[in-house]
């Protein structure tokens, strides 16, 4: 009778559950039982496992052969414990030291000729691995980049089944030719990307790496001077933006152009934002961390599901994950069903969400910047003199009330998207300012709001709460006028008054000043109902 373990890591969501594979060997018909909750692909490790021992020249032991996956109650999916068996295995048949195998987390899929392949969900397997105390992994090669991210582990990336018996019994190394000419795309590379799940997530080649030699620039969007300030004001304080206006406004312009003037993530927020999309199977292979804010914008038809996640069996990121430390983009915002824009309120709120499934409870990271856009009727002409548009009172009005009202007061930022003058289409009002001159406002507007808040849990003006701002950091004498007045009328709600504190907080940092004043929190009125106070627009001076 012989017996060994090995350990591998289970993921529900973005979190991983560390998983002790242990397979035991004992006289009997020859068999091979896997138990331990897995799934169907899970269950087929089994003939992948065998082939891939036997193909590496290892002999496959001919006994009544148990392999259990404990926790037992936690559910087990994916190939990705192939590597684990095959360990295991190995050790109970003593072909390499059970001991060498015992603290080791090994995590792949193996192949019927014994190559390892590579899996999704690498990152946030191994950090799972590092905060249970284990600190020795073995992924598939092309993911120990990926793998590496994490500090204080020790990282083997090997190839091959054959490559890792090698190394366990302390024999010579082989390598492992490419079974295609050079210049040919692997198929080994196949499982790490699901196919379209890249599609509206801005993640495209090299964009990963934070180059910005192709990125969209703001100084190609004509006039809407306004908007551009609103935009500005988002990306500083990280507050949400609706843009209402007539088809060709420029307002999809504008939101692809708003991960541009976002600060690059941080180390933290980068391995968060890797998780996330190496779970998703939207990393790019050869870019182990997103150093940019994503961009993620579905499609109008998209389901609740797809929008806040879900799926069968164990829930799998949305699209307010995929989003998460950067912009998702609602366009044509009034055509998406209405249920699944309620279930955005959560998230943007709390900044993750909450999924309960029979498989299972998933928490995933959501705090992300929400762009909506939006015509003002189904024809879009209706704000345009002389347009011709026929859309009947009660026909706009429900088209206008697809956005709720929850909804939208969560949104700090208002801006009706004006049509483009022919001076500024045509060049002669000047050009707007470019990308880079934007995000450096926008980076020293952050300094000042990261300095404020260092002592804090916060670290944008958009997460503070209401009572801090009118208490611990309190506006100028008298700047709360105009907005008390509005409570008073009913034209703000108090958490509409807690949001033009945080905008005029934003205004001041971009200003440069110590706290706001009656300029900024006017500035950030009309930047919240639409309403004309007379306030001095913000200019490229900051003043």
């Amino acid at each position: 009778m012989g017996f060994a373990r090995a350990c591998s890591v289970a993921l529900v969501g973005v979190d991983g559950v560390v998983v002790e594979v242990q397979a035991d060997l004992e006289p009997g018909v020859a068999a091979f039982t896997l138990v331990g909750l897995p799934d169907k692909t899970l269950v087929e490790s089994r003939d992948r496992v065998r082939a891939a021992v036997v193909n590496s020249g290892a002999a496959w032991p001919q006994k009544k052969l148990t392999v259990g996956l404990s926790p037992a109650s936690v559910p087990k999916s994916g190939a990705g414990f192939d590597l684990a068996v095959a360990a295991a295995v190995l050790g109970a048949a003593e072909v390499v030291e059970p001991a060498a195998i015992a603290d080791l987390v090994l995590i792949g899929e193996l192949g019927l000729d014994g190559r390892v392949r590579p899996v999704r969900g690498i990152l946030p397997a191994v950090l799972a691995a590092t905060e249970a105390g284990y600190r020795q992994v073995v992924v598939p090669q092309q993911c120990a980049a990926e793998a590496a991210l994490v500090p204080d582990v020790a990282v083997l990336g090997v190839r091959s089944l054959r490559q890792l018996i090698a190394v366990l019994t302390g024999g010579a190394v082989p390598e492992e030719d490419p079974p295609d000419p050079p210049g040919r795309p692997d198929p080994i590379l196949a499982g790490l990307l699901v196919p379209g799940a890249e599609l509206g997530t801005g993640l495209a080649p090299g964009r990963g790496r934070g180059d910005a030699a192709d990125f969209p620039d703001l100084a190609d969007v004509a006039g809407q001077h306004t908007a551009r300030r609103a935009l500005e004001v988002a990306a500083a304080g990280g507050h949400h933006l609706f843009l209402s206006g007539p088809p060709g406004a420029g307002k999809t312009m504008l939101a692809e152009r708003l991960p541009w003037i976002l600060p690059p993530l941080t180390r933290q927020d980068s391995v968060e934002v890797t998780a996330v999309h190496s779970v998703a199977g939207i990393l790019p292979p050869g870019e182990p961390l997103v150093a940019r804010p994503p961009y993620c914008a579905p499609h109008h038809s998209a389901t609740m599901q797809s929008l806040v996640g879900g799926g069968t069996g164990i829930p799998r990121p949305g699209a307010v994950s995929l989003a998460h430390r950067g912009v998702l983009f609602l366009d044509e915002a009034a055509e998406f069903h209405s249920r699944a824009l309620d279930a955005l309120r959560q998230p943007l709120e709390s900044g993750h969400v909450v999924i309960a499934r029979a498989a299972g409870v998933v928490r995933l990271p959501a705090r992300f910047l929400m762009v909506l856009a939006a015509n003002p009727c189904p024809c879009g002409r209706h704000t345009l003199l002389g347009a011709g548009c026929e859309c009947p009172p009660s026909v706009i009005r429900r088209y206008q009330a697809r956005l709720s009202g929850p909804l939208l007061d969560r949104v700090d930022l208002r801006v009706e998207v004006e049509p483009v003058t022919r001076s500024d289409l045509l060049g002669q009002g000047g050009r707007g300012e470019a990308t880079a001159v934007v995000a450096e406002r926008v980076r020293e507007a952050r300094e000042r709001a990261g300095a404020r808040l260092a002592d804090t849990p916060w670290r944008l003006n958009s997460e503070v709460p209401g009572q801090e701002l009118r208490t611990r950091w309190q506006a100028g004498p008298g700047a709360l006028a105009q907005a008390e007045r509005d409570l008073e009328r009913g034209l703000l709600t108090a958490r509409g008054l807690d949001r033009v504190l945080r905008v005029a907080w934003t205004v001041a940092d971009l200003r440069g000043r110590d706290r706001p004043d009656a300029l900024d929190v006017a500035v950030a009125l009309e930047l919240r109902t639409g309403i004309a106070r007379g306030a001095v627009p913000l200019t490229g001076g900051g003043t």
